[in-house]
């Protein structure tokens, strides 16, 4: 069944928005929350910027992130691919009678 819809309110960077979701309250509060840090980083790096400058850089770092991540699982996905088929070459070589394996040996 499917989450009903309201509006939770957050507050990034001093505003406050209304956010129409059917996600988990405590989750929307949660991304705002991260999105809100990351604003506050951004204006680390440029204090003088406008909102929307702040807004574009915390996005940046958050889609980097994103496919940093996405990176490092396609990494993982091929690591255990290729060593899941190695582990299937050699449960196959020790699966062969003794004369089969000194003959591929």
């Amino acid at each position: 069944m499917e989450q009903p819809t309201r509006i939770v309110t957050v507050e990034i960077h001093g505003q406050r928005y209304p956010i129409r979701s059917s996600l988990d309250s405590a989750y929307v509060a949660d991304l705002a929350a991260y999105v809100d840090e990351k604003m506050r980083l951004a204006i680390k790096e440029c204090p003088s910027g406008d909102t929307l400058k702040v807004a574009v850089l915390a996005a940046l770092n958050i889609a980097d992130e994103y496919f940093r991540t996405c990176d490092n699982a396609h990494d993982n996905q091929v690591g255990i691919a290729h060593r899941a088929k190695e582990l299937e070459r050699m449960l196959d070589l020790a699966l062969q009678p003794a004369g089969a394996r000194l003959a591929a040996g």
